[in-house]
């Protein structure tokens, strides 16, 4: 702790100023993944950065993985890939209302 709290005294809050999840946010509630940058930022609090990168991987990937939706988006190209590759081989046939054609209403 400084021994002047100069943030306080000037009404500044740094810490929540950046990191993107724990900014003020609209209505009060607070940011979705803001729960995974809560547990990286404390995991790496006092480590020094070298040792934090190492040690704190895992919150770091989940948080990265919640903001970025990388892995998912990975796993839905790879089952649509799945399922154009099951459809040329004849062994699925999609729903009628999957196949993106227009209703056909009276």
């Amino acid at each position: 702790m400084p021994f002047w709290d100069l943030q306080r005294q000037l009404g500044i809050d740094m810490d929540r100023w950046l990191l993107r999840q724990s900014a003020t946010q609209p209505y009060g509630v607070a940011g979705a993944c803001h729960a995974f940058e809560r547990e990286w930022v404390e995991c790496g609090h006092g480590l020094g950065q070298t040792r934090a990168r190492r040690e704190c991987q895992p919150e770091y990937e989940d948080f990265m993985e919640c903001m970025h939706r990388t892995k998912l988006a990975q796993r839905l190209k790879k089952i649509l890939e799945q399922r154009d590759k099951m459809i040329k081989e004849g062994k699925y046939t999609p729903p009628e209302h999957h196949k993106g054609e227009k209703d056909s209403r009276p």
